[in-house]
């Protein structure tokens, strides 16, 4: 099936980003010959149950960022995503940084290579993240989008493998940028977030919209730096959540 290209102008904009260009190092070899996002989660691929969920958010439109044998990915799922009989399909293109610039362009890169497809305001995801009871719900969207904050995260207790976490959370929900040894609980981000675009432009991101030069970017410091403007409010969420980064975890979620 023929895929949909990034920056089509007349296609719609997408309202959300599902991450999926990691090369998945601890998880080889099972990631040598297949990206890690299509491994199988409880009969699906990983990345389909946050696209699901999304879909069932009311989500119409998906960008998806690729590298390691990203091919793969946009082979698999085409133009189009029917979640289920209920809702609208998603509608999908594809930002292959593999192919465009020889390699991924970490979080904040890929972000901003995406940003002209992408609505004022968007979800972000990772398809390497299970999340199965996250809901992508429109009226969340839409008081983001009226609280005038740059970002707003989704944190989670923080799992055996980052035992330190990485951000703070104020009893008004705003995310702290608080340092490692503080005695204020920190919490894991968990991947989920909404944005606004104007979290990617000055004075927090320099490179223009789109990454026309394929600059590669972490999203951490960003979200620091807007943390300590007050600009980035978050919420706790407590239900099931795994990083799928290790082929242990992956079994574990497989097991009967």
């Amino acid at each position: 099936m023929q895929t949909s290209a990034l920056a089509a102008p007349h296609t719609r904009p997408a309202t959300a980003l599902l991450l999926a260009a990691g090369r998945g190092e601890r998880m080889r070899p099972l990631t040598d010959n297949t990206p890690k996002p299509l491994l199988h989660v409880q009969g699906k691929p990983l990345m389909q149950w946050p696209m699901e969920a999304l879909a069932q958010g009311g989500v119409s439109s998906l960008i998806i960022n690729t590298d390691w044998l990203g091919t793969q990915i946009s082979d698999f799922f085409g133009d189009s995503f029917q979640a289920a009989k209920a809702v609208a399909p998603l509608q999908l293109r594809y930002s292959e940084e593999g192919r465009d610039f020889g390699g991924a362009l970490e979080t904040a890169g890929g972000i901003v290579r995406a940003l002209p497809a992408l609505d004022e305001v968007f979800w972000v995801a990772a398809g390497d993240v299970y999340a199965p009871q996250f809901s992508f719900h429109e009226a969340t969207r839409q008081a983001f989008a009226q609280s005038g904050r740059w970002a707003h995260l989704w944190l989670v207790p923080n799992p055996p493998h980052n035992p330190r976490g990485d951000f703070g959370l104020s009893n008004d929900g705003l995310a702290l940028n608080l340092p490692q040894d503080s005695a204020l609980p920190r919490f894991t981000f968990s991947t989920i977030a909404l944005y606004r675009q104007q979290f990617f432009t000055p004075p927090l991101c320099d490179i223009p919209s789109g990454n026309p030069q394929g600059v590669r970017a972490a999203l951490a410091p960003l979200l620091r730096h807007a943390m300590d403007l007050g600009q980035v409010s978050a919420s706790l969420y407590s239900g099931p959540w795994t990083d799928v980064g290790t082929p242990e975890r992956l079994a574990a979620l497989n097991a009967p």
